[in-house]
């Protein structure tokens, strides 16, 4: 259900959509039903006169989904950015949603405390960053994009999901595999091209997937209204 919200422009739908893509997968109406209602108390979901949007939270990570597809990037001079974390005693909680801040950065990190990635991303830094951390522009000597990233794991997942969209059979197997397409790109770290092999496949996996979802919308829409 989350997933139909994310990839849905506004993230509203009524509960009869939700549960004709329910239905998809063999779930039943009153267990679709129950699940909506026990996202709505989590506070996943708000629900209003029989439709469903996503909470802040998640409109904030369809945001990030959507960046991950068109991607806000500038010109690289070589800069990278580096955050030293220089709190202390930080309960465990304040360290969990550092990290996670971190990944949707994009940033790496390089030890323990030590985060860095390409000065080539279009965004401010957070509070939860900026107020924990030295915030410092360099350049390395040599290349760390090795040690941060496993490129080579991205891209064969990339090309393997390149496939699945060719093979997509149906409504069903198409949602699941846009669904993984979307997690993938949220995982580019979206490095300048300088600093990736020649045969990188994120731009290819992006237009394919435009393609893939623009057919699959049209489907699956027709599928909710009949």
């Amino acid at each position: 259900m989350l997933s139909a919200l994310l990839g849905s422009h506004p993230p509203r739908l009524s509960a009869r959509h939700l549960v004709r893509i329910g239905a998809l997968f063999g779930i039943a109406e009153g267990t679709v039903r129950v699940a909506l209602s026990r996202m709505v108390a989590a506070g996943d979901l708000i629900q209003s006169t029989g439709r469903y949007t996503l909470s802040q939270r998640l409109i904030e990570r369809q945001a990030r989904q959507d960046e991950s597809r068109d991607p806000h990037t500038r010109p690289w001079d070589g800069t990278w950015e580096v955050a030293i974390v220089t709190a202390e005693r930080r309960a465990p909680a304040d360290r969990a949603a550092f990290r996670h801040t971190m990944a949707t950065l994009r940033l790496a990190e390089l030890r323990e405390g030590t985060w860095m990635r390409p000065a080539n991303l279009v965004r401010d830094w957070p509070e939860l960053v900026s107020g924990q951390c030295t915030l410092i522009d360099g350049r390395p000597h040599g290349d760390p994009t090795p040690l941060l990233w496993d490129l080579a794991g991205w891209a064969a997942e990339a090309r393997r999901l390149e496939g699945a969209l060719d093979r997509a059979d149906g409504l069903a197997e198409g949602f699941l595999v846009s669904a993984a397409v979307l997690r993938h790109l949220l995982a580019d770290p979206l490095l300048p091209a300088a600093l990736l092999p020649a045969d990188w496949p994120g731009g290819e996996l992006r237009a394919r997937y435009d393609d893939f979802d623009r057919a699959y919308r049209e489907v699956l829409m027709k599928h909710l209204r009949d």
